[in-house]
């Protein structure tokens, strides 16, 4: 059976010349494994407000106690308990220094002949809420940043060791990190109390104590799945030392996981100091962090708000940027979570 097969003509053909030195050029420029994670970490709106927000709040608490108007440890008792008055809100009917007196609504700075604005009001003692909140948020990130640099210091150290060198060394630091798990963090606070005076120093070893333990844990894991990975293996067969292996081949590649668990670590730090600080047992008066703030507003809740107010919404956005933060890094970090 034959077919009628037509020519086509020659010009419906194009000869197409390529240079043999740009066949296997690549369009795109390569990238570093940070560069990229931070391509996609800039996807991450949450991520991205997060950050600007964390920026903001760690400005204002290296310069808020010295912008305003008064100092926060000032007392003027004729200004206590005065409502918050900002110049150019009070005509808008907010911020406008009126308080309940009596079950009336009054003008509390021209009652009390207040000529100066407190642009987040006065405590019970005169003192200015806007200083002493800035204070005590720089405090309340002094302490989980240091509490955080030493929980990263001693759980990686701990955790890598345990994990590259295993046997019985590894049996004999897990049994130590059980013992220590098995210690509630309220009954290591109430000893550190009763040794030595309350303070920051108390809270940050306090806070350590235990602390370190998930993230060693964390690190041995990683430490015991990629120590025995064709990479970490050619280097050993190579001649590279424990010390190269760990801090050129087993460092770099679980490098993320501890940044993303830094993250989580901050946020639980000051919400510890907080809650050690809101019950008694953290700061002392006359010292200011969020928790000493936010236990003052809480017992004049019902008759000065915004003495709890300001606290409380300040370490909220401190709990869920840094939050919203990790979670973005996470998953610009974590390989499994690329699309």
């Amino acid at each position: 059976m034959t077919q009628n097969l037509e020519k086509l003509p020659a010009d419906s053909f194009k000869r197409i010349t390529i240079d043999s030195s740009q066949a296997e050029k690549i369009s795109k420029p390569s990238l570093s494994f940070w560069q990229d994670a931070w391509l996609r970490i800039r996807k991450n709106k949450a991520a991205i407000v997060s950050m600007v927000i964390l920026l903001l709040i760690l400005i204002m608490a290296l310069i808020g106690p010295y912008i305003g108007p008064h100092d926060a440890e000032t007392q003027t008792i004729t200004h206590s308990n005065l409502p918050p008055k900002v110049p150019g809100f009070e005509k808008l009917g907010i911020l406008d220094g009126i308080g309940t007196l009596g079950g009336t609504e009054v003008d509390l700075y021209e009652m009390k002949k207040v000529d100066t604005y407190y642009w987040f009001g006065t405590d019970g003692l005169g003192r200015d809420m806007f200083a002493r909140l800035w204070e005590g948020t720089q405090i309340s990130l002094f302490i989980a940043f240091v509490a955080a640099a030493i929980d990263v210091l001693i759980g990686v150290l701990y955790g890598g060791i345990s994990g590259y060198y295993g046997g019985r060394v590894d049996d004999i630091m897990q049994r130590i990190v059980e013992i220590l798990y098995g210690i509630p963090n309220l009954v290591v606070v109430i000893l550190m109390s009763l040794v030595m005076k309350p303070g920051i120093t108390a809270i940050i070893i306090a806070i350590t104590l235990t602390g370190w333990i998930g993230m060693s844990r964390i690190v041995r894991g990683q430490v015991l799945k990629y120590k025995n990975q064709e990479f970490v293996l050619a280097a050993r067969t190579l001649g590279a030392s424990n010390n190269r292996i760990i801090g050129k081949h087993l460092l770099p590649n679980i490098l993320g996981v501890i940044i993303i668990n830094t993250m989580f670590t901050i946020p639980g730090a000051i919400f510890f100091e907080a809650f050690l600080s809101f019950i008694g047992l953290g700061l002392q008066a006359p010292a200011a962090s969020l928790g000493t703030l936010i236990n003052d507003g809480y017992q004049l809740m019902q008759f000065q708000p915004h003495i709890l107010l300001f606290p409380a919404l300040v370490l909220s956005m401190l709990m869920i940027a840094f939050n919203l933060l990790g979670d973005g890094l996470r998953d610009a970090l974590d390989p499994k979570m690329k699309d």
